[in-house]
């Protein structure tokens, strides 16, 4: 056992070797700040535990929209297509899921809050504990999931060297055209895979442990964080409810794209960036599915986005706080029953807005009213869409 620290002047001018601790439930009260009772201990640098924060991923729980008067969203009683074993060996699971690796990132700004990021301690965490050693001074943290794909595919790209100060996230242009940001992209992006981050500032490590907590189990002081991992991309559930279909749509390709979405977001704030972009997903036709009192066909899938433009999703609370300067047309490749194929766009600016977080996007399309083409491509269908023409284009007010 190391000799006790003395209070005064000596402990000043030492390292702290101390235990932080970033703990974070959806709810948490931050723990208050006490006066050390048990002895203080020096602890080898090597030996410093970090916690890493708790998710609480319940859609339910993350889409909290208060639609009017009191009336909370219920997803669930929106969502037709289902999700059955084929959706998840093809898109994963529907919602969001833990994960068990991390990133994080220590900026030490020495006795100054608020000062510019110089330097940068990276680690990776794998579970839940890190070990890692502090000065005395200030501390900003940035915690981000590890990226794991079905396919061991990954499509984020993360910008850690353009500033200390921020890391940002983006995607690239797939192969699938999009018409919607031309001449600046002409193609569709991928979506990016499920992030989640969390980020403190100003977190102050002082010679008399303001804020730490003696930790009996560990026998060691803790500094406990209210600190919560915030998913920063937002899952959209998109269905289109054909009814009358008897076969007329007989197969999709597989091909849907989202328009007016960011194109990058921020970690460290959360917020996404300006540049708007089409992104690229996928999606299947099931038949005979139950609707109320009717069995309809649907064309539905899942797309991760880092949604709306310049949105800090994660601080706003309604729907009209949102200020979106785009768009957002849905569009999806079908085969009718003849052989031929269309292009069908959906303008669903309203959903995207209202859901700004994320939710499900439904279109309902009466297939009595789509008169089935007589050539391959450009014969497409457009809902309430009057910049986008193609020759044979069928307008429909929905």
């Amino acid at each position: 056992m190391r000799q006790l620290l003395n209070r005064t002047g000596m402990l000043r001018s030492m390292r702290l070797f101390g235990l932080l601790a970033i703990f974070g439930l959806i709810g948490a009260i931050a723990l208050p700040a006490c006066s050390p009772e048990p002895p203080l201990h020096l602890y080898d640098p090597h030996k410093v535990n970090f916690d890493i924060p708790i998710i609480d991923l319940d859609l339910k729980v993350y889409w909290n929209y208060d639609l009017s008067l009191g009336i909370d969203y219920d997803w669930e009683a929106e969502w037709h297509y289902g999700w059955d074993e084929e959706d998840r060996r093809v898109f994963g699971e529907l919602g969001y899921t833990e994960p068990s690796v991390f990133n994080l990132r220590r900026y030490y700004t020495g006795d100054q809050p608020q000062a510019p990021h110089s330097s940068v301690l990276a680690d990776q965490v794998e579970g839940n504990h890190f070990q890692g050693s502090y000065e005395w001074g200030f501390w900003d943290i940035l915690v981000w999931n590890e990226i794991t794909t079905l396919d061991g595919v990954q499509s984020l790209i993360f910008d850690e060297q353009s500033s200390l100060d921020s890391v940002t996230a983006r995607t690239n242009a797939s192969m699938r055209p999009a018409r919607y940001h031309a001449p600046r992209y002409t193609n569709a992006f991928y979506e990016p895979e499920p992030l989640f981050t969390a980020y403190d500032e100003d977190i102050e490590v002082n010679a008399d442990l303001t804020g730490f907590i003696f930790d009996p189990e560990r026998n060691a002081y803790v500094k406990k964080l209210d600190m919560l991992l915030h998913p920063i991309t937002y899952i959209y559930l998109t269905q289109v409810i054909l009814h009358h279909n008897n076969g007329r749509i007989a197969a999709v390709d597989g091909s849907a794209s989202l328009s007016g979405m960011a194109r990058y977001t921020c970690l460290n704030s959360g917020t996404a960036g300006n540049d708007a972009i089409a992104v690229s997903y996928n999606v299947r036709l099931k038949k005979g599915c139950p609707w109320h009192n009717e069995t309809v066909d649907i064309v539905g899938g899942r797309l991760m986005t880092f949604g709306i433009c310049g949105l800090t999703a994660n601080t706003v609370t309604r729907a009209d706080e949102v200020r979106d300067p785009n768009r957002h047309y849905m569009d999806m490749a079908m085969q009718f029953n003849n052989g031929m194929d269309s292009t069908f766009v959906f303008d669903v600016t309203q959903q995207v807005r209202h859901r700004y977080k994320g939710g499900v996007i439904t279109v309902e399309l009466d297939m009595d009213t789509v008169p089935i083409p007589t050539r391959r491509g450009g014969s497409g269908f457009n809902a309430v869409v009057q910049d986008v023409q193609d020759g044979g284009t069928y307008e429909f007010e929905m």
